[in-house]
């Protein structure tokens, strides 16, 4: 892969948590990784495999103890969150993270869209940006273009994951981090915003990191599923490898007695 083609990348990305006590815990243990512009990584693993720390540490929530990290070639690893916010979206597994519940919709989208920006929440409410707000949200097909003025925190989860995913890919983003986005919600909702997950991602080429507990979910989306198992990828699918897996072979890759919060088709395996 040319270094050109990388989206991002990891070498040897260590974390550990409560360091030098009895409950030390490395979720990342020199963890390499590769993911090239406009992939769709599916990222698989138990409690505990380091998926979620993964999306942390790219992120910048916390610095890392040991490793680089490089988005588009910029050395991130030393960079605050703040900072590589701006060119990365994410959206978490409770739809009432990454939005002002009290702002109404109008207002959340104006805060999406002036990314990166100096503009004021006062675009929310001219005529130009509203026409703006309608066309990008009359496409999740909730009818919320409709809703416009409805503050954030009175939608349902569904409603409000919807327009976090919008918010997140509004201004193209970087990278997209997806951290079980839809695991809080109802099997209804959840099928919809996988929906407009793929839709998202395939039409603006998102580079993607989804974490999943769902094999399902891992063998259906995505171009690259990656098993990830104590801070470290155990096993990786890409391109035909990834197309002819099954579901048996997946579930074969785990130690069941460890990793029992592996789904497969929606059920405890």
């Amino acid at each position: 892969m040319s270094q050109a083609s990388v989206a991002i990348s990891l070498q040897g990305v260590s974390k550990c948590f409560h360091t030098g006590t009895v409950n030390e815990v490395w979720p990342l243990n020199g963890m390499d990784l590769e993911v090239s512009e406009g992939a769709f990584l599916m990222i698989l693993g138990g409690n505990g495999s380091g998926k979620s720390t993964l999306l942390n540490a790219i992120a910048g929530t916390f610095p890392i103890d040991q490793g680089r990290i490089h988005i588009s070639g910029e050395d991130v690893t030393r960079l605050p969150e703040h900072k590589r916010a701006r060119g990365i979206g994410r959206v978490f597994q409770n739809p009432f993270t990454g939005t002002a519940p009290s702002m109404t919709v109008a207002e959340n989208l104006a805060l999406a869209m002036q990314r990166g920006k100096h503009l004021g929440l006062g675009c929310s409410t001219s005529r130009s940006r509203r026409k703006i707000f309608y066309e990008r949200v009359k496409p999740l097909r909730m009818d919320l273009e409709y809703r416009l003025d409805t503050p954030m925190g009175t939608l349902s989860g569904g409603q409000r994951q919807a327009l976090t995913l919008l918010m997140a890919t509004w201004t193209r983003p970087k990278l997209l981090l997806l951290d079980e986005h839809t695991a809080a919600l109802d099997p209804g909702s959840a099928s919809r915003i996988l929906e407009l997950t793929q839709s998202m991602v395939l039409e603006s080429r998102l580079t993607t990191l989804m974490v999943t507990h769902s094999i399902t979910q891992a063998l259906s989306l995505g171009d690259r599923i990656i098993l990830m198992d104590q801070g470290r990828i155990r096993h990786d699918f890409e391109g035909s490898a990834k197309k002819g897996l099954k579901p048996e072979t997946l579930l074969d890759l785990f130690d069941l007695g460890q990793n029992a919060q592996v789904i497969s088709d929606g059920k405890p395996a």
